[in-house]
């Protein structure tokens, strides 16, 4: 292989490593930023390969052997960077355990937050869900929802988790990241993961609405399922984590423990003050579809909309996670959320992963995947006694 073609790729991983710093500045490198972010513990292989054909190759003339030189030094910090979310991953794990003590109390898990052996698991075998009408919400057609069964060999009720989906309030639906669920199933927590109504046919408080009739539906067909009827927590990613903590906060169901989010916006108002019609999403445009129109036309809907604005001392234990250079939601946040929720005294541990982009649970073996899921099932644990 050429000189010049191993200049060139590794410059290339460079610049692919680059997205474990600095946040993806298009929606067009937002996945690759999510791919090595979440998978760099195998891209390394890559350039640490390049490295050996550029020590190879490199000439006896001194031109020849600087491009070599250079190319080996290249190769090499692409490799250091595409290893940092595993050696920041593992900095992570020697404190979390204690941090989730300290919120929820202790629970007695059988794995760690993180390890290297986990990073090489292979994925579970998808769960087929069964699919249920859980209301018609004036619509021609019934919202349904994905459920999940738990895997428990005691019989007895299952908590169950609430999962609403992300997609900016105006596009997806209850089937994604289904190995998450199935992994919930199999830790004995029965899933129910919904679909809503969406902006801008719907505006808020219509998501929340739904979330509500989901709720009454499960609490209804509880024996049936195999569900307690008294222990439900919320899990949302995204514009899903929004509708998560807004319901939680606000509407106070009893039978609901808890509630997770995941890389989410908390407060409209502060959204609305920063974003920008011309920033990655549009999100200007998103609010206006999801409220109805901006903080001066409706400003009772962006209050019933922020979770950050709803919290009180009686708010629900809540686990939040969120990368910090998050190219979709501002990692700041889930960072003011957990601020206020330690004004209040509420018991809440906010993981803030420093290498993540958005999305970062999709690969569950993963930097973010591992510590997301120990957090979670600690979580589950403690609100569920």
């Amino acid at each position: 292989m050429g000189r010049g073609i191993l200049l060139l790729l590794s410059v290339f991983f460079v610049g692919a490593g680059v997205l474990t710093v600095v946040r993806a500045p298009t929606l067009a490198t937002w996945k690759p930023a999510l791919l090595v972010g979440e998978f760099g513990h195998v891209l390394w292989i890559l350039p640490a390969a390049l490295t050996v054909l550029a020590r190879r190759s490199a000439g006896v003339d001194r031109p020849a052997a600087l491009v070599g030189l250079f190319t080996v030094l290249l190769c090499l910090t692409a490799v250091g960077l595409l290893l940092k979310p595993t050696v920041q991953a593992c900095a992570l794990s020697r404190t979390l355990t204690a941090e989730l003590g300290r919120a929820f109390g202790k629970v007695e898990l059988t794995r760690s937050p993180f390890s290297l052996k986990g990073l090489l698991a292979w994925p579970s075998r998808l769960a087929i869900p069964q699919t249920l009408e859980f209301a018609r919400a004036g619509t021609p057609n019934a919202l349904a929802l994905n459920f999940y069964a738990a895997q428990r060999a005691d019989g007895r009720p299952a908590p169950c988790v609430l999962v609403i989906h992300g997609g900016g309030w105006d596009s997806g639906d209850r089937t994604q990241l289904p190995r998450f669920n199935g992994w919930l199933a199999q830790r004995g927590y029965a899933v129910a993961a919904i679909d809503y109504r969406l902006a801008p046919q719907h505006a808020w408080p219509a998501a929340a609405d739904d979330v509500e009739t989901a709720l009454a539906f499960l609490k209804d067909n509880a024996a049936r399922l195999g569900l307690d009827p008294q222990k439900f927590i919320l899990l949302g990613r995204s514009a899903g984590g929004q509708i998560a903590t807004a319901f939680a906060y606000g509407r106070l169901d009893p039978a609901v423990r808890g509630v997770v989010a995941l890389y989410a916006p908390h407060d409209l108002h502060f959204a609305w003050q920063y974003g920008r019609e011309d920033d990655i999403l549009h999100s200007l445009q998103l609010l206006r579809q999801l409220t109805g129109g901006t903080p001066d036309t409706v400003r009772a809907a962006y209050d019933s909309a922020s979770g950050y604005s709803l919290a009180t001392k009686s708010a629900l234990p809540t686990l939040i996670v969120h990368g910090v250079i998050d190219t979709l939601v501002w990692h700041k946040q889930s960072e003011r959320l957990h601020t206020r929720l330690d004004e209040l005294g509420v018991p809440n541990v906010f993981v803030s992963l420093p290498w993540a982009t958005h999305a970062f649970d999709y690969n569950l073996a993963g930097p973010g995947g591992q510590l997301t899921t120990y957090a979670l099932e600690w979580f589950l644990a403690a609100v569920t006694k």
